[in-house]
């Protein structure tokens, strides 16, 4: 009993079942099938990034420009294949190029000028910001692109990123499955591989990380490029899904994604957390945003929710690190 409790993610895991369990109660609409639907799309679209957002924190680092990265891709894809009549996977494809490149130009700023992440992603964040709306408005004339669903492509993409399959009767939309598959692999690389390892380390402590041997600087800069991946991946579901986008969008978001990964156990110091914690936080925010609806309440008290939540789960973390810690 004692050893289930060290896990991170043991207490997102009992505030989820409380959650759900108070819905259930108070908002019939929850209790059925599509609802349910519902709520997993709800999660995916914050849990997809939360995946890679908990690692980047367990290496010991944040990225406050995920939620205008999704964005920069979205537009990036749309733009490039409108503007030049060319095929939507060139544009998928380039849009990729860039969100890997931003992800390693964060890295290496970070590990060569040992600026804070937190600062350098924060001037990404107001870069992109800005290159999303201007660039849009330049070459659109507005703040959103043109309808892509007539350009090649669009089909096998759109199947890709934005369709949905039915089981029993319920449509399950394609993102949760990629989501289930993002927890799958970010558990197995954190618990079954050397990089697993490697991550753990240098979010515990970079110094002592690099004397043993761990390539540091590699595996920071790689943390950040998995999770401008994962931007690009929901960016590609966004676009697909809605054929537009708007420029102004993801503000916000990012912070939503670091919620999802401590409310999962993830500390905010690094070196402790776990892919699973982060798959339950965000699977809390997608039944609070789904029950609060069900229940008839004012959307408004969501934040007041989240903002609780979070203090809640630093506090458990910080209780469950420290039995973590009586065990060695």
């Amino acid at each position: 009993m004692h050893g289930a409790l060290a896990r991170p993610e043991v207490g997102a895991f009992m505030a989820a079942v409380a959650i759900f369990i108070f819905f259930f109660v108070v908002a019939p609409p929850f209790r059925n099938l599509a609802s349910l639907s519902n709520v997993l799309y709800q999660s995916s679209t914050i849990g997809l990034i939360a995946t890679g957002v908990a690692l980047l924190m367990i290496g010991g680092e944040f990225d406050l420009s995920a939620g205008v990265s999704v964005v920069s891709a979205a537009l990036t894809a749309s733009l490039f294949s409108y503007e030049l009549g060319i095929n939507l996977w060139v544009g998928a494809l380039v849009a990729l190029a860039v969100a890997l490149l931003v992800g390693f130009a964060n890295g290496y700023l970070v590990v060569k000028t040992k600026i804070p992440s937190f600062l350098v992603t924060l001037s990404t964040f107001f870069v992109l910001q800005g290159l999303n709306l201007g660039v849009t408005k330049l070459l659109t004339g507005t703040v959103a692109t043109a309808n892509i669903s007539d350009i090649d492509g669009f089909s096998s993409l759109h199947a890709i990123f934005a369709s949905s399959f039915t089981v029993g009767g319920i449509a399950i939309n394609i993102t949760v499955l990629w989501w289930a598959l993002s927890v799958v692999i970010a558990t197995w690389i954190l618990l079954r591989t050397k990089v697993g390892n490697w991550i753990f380390a240098v979010g515990g402590n970079a110094d002592s990380a690099r004397a043993v041997g761990v390539p540091v600087a590699r595996v920071k800069i790689g943390l950040f490029m998995g999770v401008t991946f994962l931007t690009w991946f929901y960016g590609m579901q966004n676009l697909y899904a809605f054929n537009t986008v708007q420029s102004g969008q993801g503000v916000g978001n990012e912070f939503l994604y670091i919620i999802a990964a401590v409310v999962g156990g993830t500390l905010l110091t690094g070196g402790y957390g776990s892919a699973i914690g982060a798959a339950i936080g965000a699977f809390i925010f997608g039944m609070t945003t789904q029950g609060i609806v069900y229940a008839g309440w004012d959307p408004n008290w969501f934040k007041a929710f989240l903002g609780v939540m979070l203090l809640l789960a630093v506090l458990v973390n910080l209780y469950v690190k420290k039995i973590a810690s009586t065990r060695k």
